[in-house]
């Protein structure tokens, strides 16, 4: 089930804007399993290539792990990335909610 919308707190804001100097922010999806915060997927066009952010949230830490950043050579590549990631996560049992 993929959900729209929906509650964002203040520190998914401070991560969405942490990249507004880096590009243009062309989307943003959040995973999130039994209401806790497992991911976000954030794809930037920086002009000449388009890069996709991950933040991943492990179960029983508080720290933040950050892979990637993934780079690829237009929006449609990095699209098709975060829609298999998005796919995996579903499989997993995650809502996943886009901005």
């Amino acid at each position: 089930m993929i959900r729209f919308g929906g509650h964002h707190d203040t520190a998914e804001a401070d991560q969405q804007t942490a990249v507004a100097g880096d590009g243009r922010e062309l989307f943003v999806r959040h995973a999130r399993k039994d209401g806790r915060l497992v991911a976000v997927l954030r794809a930037v066009d920086r002009g000449g290539s388009c890069i996709v952010e991950a933040e991943v949230y492990p179960q029983g830490t508080t720290q933040l792990s950050r892979p990637g950043p993934y780079t690829f050579a237009d929006a449609h590549q990095a699209s098709a990335f975060v829609t298999e990631a998005v796919a995996a996560l579903m499989y997993l049992g995650c809502d996943i909610q886009a901005q």
